[in-house]
């Protein structure tokens, strides 16, 4: 049997899945029917649903986030670009004298997105062309980003009643909700550029030795740029979602600590911080764990003033149970060959 379950234990996706599986369990004893999906007016409703339409956000940006890390970087400002790009739309939008006009809402979602691209050239280009550290960099745009996303709105919440734009977040194609397919065409966008093209390899190239990839012929400082600006791609469609579901934009709260949450993610998801390589899968398992465990701190109740501290513990856990080192430690005890005398047997003998 232990041979048999050998490889799986081993596998890096392993422990994240069994605590995504004891997550919805532990759903399913506080929640009737947690695992049952209806047909609703032509819409698929459920718990499971939610779990993925609510954390389609998170999905997006912990993506973009996988590749900046495999390069050896972070993004810090993520969340400013996701309050950004959901305030210049809205705002555009609130200008509109037909709200519900298509061309209008594509424009304004082409803006946005636009915007955030730029943003993302910028942060590139402070890593890869002035050289300044990646955390430093993002936490400048991380601090006025907040306060570009604050001045658009001007201090205040922006509210819009648009239905092209409420199907970005809160509608649904295809009986599936909007966001979910968004997100499937991103991921799917992502692992064919990164897994099927040779972009993926020059990310864990440049993540595992920036100037060796240059040595070698790598343009590292243009990969470095490409993935800080789809970065931000991903974090600005994340804000269009997050502001069409409550139609409205809040630059102050808008993606508040979401780049905390896509950085468990990330790690939960078996991507180290120290670059080199990456899982756009454990990625996707890692935010879901994140969003199911908010489902689950409401389902059982725990009292708001404890939810961070819960919240932590797991993910605490989930990552002790990724590290081979703590997994050695506690589950594996060293073999002895068979007639060896015991380790303090031996330092007797030794020191006799």
């Amino acid at each position: 049997m232990t041979a048999f379950l050998g490889p799986f234990l081993r596998h890096r996706l392993f422990w994240p899945v069994v605590i995504l599986v004891g997550l919805l369990l532990l759903n399913l004893v506080f929640t009737d029917n947690f695992f049952h999906v209806e047909m609703k007016d032509d819409h698929l409703y459920g718990s499971l649903i939610d779990i993925f339409r609510f954390g389609a956000p998170l999905i997006l940006v912990s993506l973009g986030m996988t590749l900046v890390i495999a390069t050896s970087g972070i993004d810090l400002s993520v969340g400013s670009v996701v309050a950004i790009s959901g305030a210049l739309a809205c705002l555009q939008i609130s200008d509109l004298g037909n709200q519900n006009s298509v061309g209008g809402v594509l424009s304004a979602v082409g803006v946005a997105l636009l915007l955030s691209l730029v943003l993302g050239a910028w942060n590139g280009l402070l890593v890869a062309g002035v050289g300044i550290q990646p955390i430093i960099a993002t936490l400048i745009l991380m601090v006025a980003g907040r306060g570009l996303a604050q001045l658009i709105t001007q201090g205040q919440i922006i509210t819009i009643n648009s239905s092209p734009y409420k199907l970005i977040g809160g509608g649904y194609w295809l009986t599936v909700p909007f966001g979910i397919i968004i997100v499937i065409a991103v991921l799917a966008l992502t692992a064919f550029l990164t897994r099927r093209l040779a972009l993926g390899l020059l990310i864990e190239s440049v993540g595992g030795n920036a100037e060796a990839s240059r040595l070698a012929g790598i343009g590292s400082r243009a990969v470095i740029i490409t993935v800080y600006t789809f970065c931000a791609l991903c974090a600005g469609i994340a804000g269009l979602m997050i502001s069409s579901n409550v139609s409205s934009a809040d630059g102050n709260n808008a993606g508040l600590w979401i780049e905390l949450d896509a950085i468990l993610a990330v790690v939960i998801g078996g991507t180290p911080l120290s670059g080199g390589r990456f899982s756009l899968g454990g990625t996707v398992l890692g935010a879901l764990i994140i969003q199911t465990l908010t489902t689950t701190i409401y389902s059982i109740g725990v009292p708001p003033q404890t939810t961070l501290l819960f919240k932590a513990l797991v993910v605490t856990i989930v990552c002790l149970l990724q590290s081979p080192a703590f997994r050695a430690k506690v589950f594996h005890r060293r073999r002895r060959p068979a007639g060896a005398p015991p380790v303090a047997e031996e330092k007797v003998r030794v020191s006799a």
